[in-house]
């Protein structure tokens, strides 16, 4: 006679699995939680603006702003394929003071229909027109100081000027002027 050992029992196929220990331990959940958290308070607190001013403020006028000179101001305007409408304001710049002027940050004011409105306010950098064939071409003042006493073309280009805009030729400030 053999002796036999008894066989544990056959898994059944519909029995429930057995308990396993989760392989992730708490700690490490709650460092990951940690980290989304610091990273998540960080993403926010970048996103302020810390501006200078609303963009409905009228700024003060830089102090070299007198010897800047705008003058033969011409309006234009394109609608591209995609039916979006850009405004363009060319001229003239002329730097009538002692300094090169390196860069140039202007407040555009856009009159409305409505006469109890304020005018729309537009920040824009001076730029100046590089070439005009085979289209017009900016570059920003930064790549083409303006020298004393010279005279130079600029383009300004805005891409979401009010329908309430009165079609009169707006006002430009010069608020913030870099010279060296």
């Amino acid at each position: 006679m053999s002796s036999s050992t008894p066989l544990p029992p056959a898994p059944s196929l519909f029995s429930p699995a057995p308990q396993q220990k989760s392989s992730t331990p708490l700690l490490a959940w709650a460092i990951a939680g940690a980290v989304i958290l610091v990273i998540v308070a960080g993403l926010v607190l970048a996103s302020r603006h810390h501006a200078a001013s609303p963009a409905n403020e009228l700024l003060p006028l830089h102090p070299y702003a007198a010897n800047l000179v705008f003058s033969g101001l011409q309006m234009s305007e394109s609608t591209s394929l995609s039916g979006g409408k850009s405004t363009f304001i060319d001229g003239h710049v002329r730097n009538t003071g002692s300094k090169i002027v390196t860069a140039a940050t202007l407040q555009v004011l856009f009159p409305s229909f409505d006469t109890t409105q304020p005018p729309q306010l537009e920040t824009v950098p001076l730029t100046l027109i590089r070439t005009h064939d085979p289209y017009v071409d900016t570059e920003p003042l930064s790549a083409a100081p303006l020298a004393p006493n010279d005279d130079r073309e600029f383009r300004l280009i805005f891409e979401d000027i009010s329908p309430n805009w009165s079609q009169q030729l707006p006002e430009i400030h010069v608020v913030q002027v870099a010279t060296r």
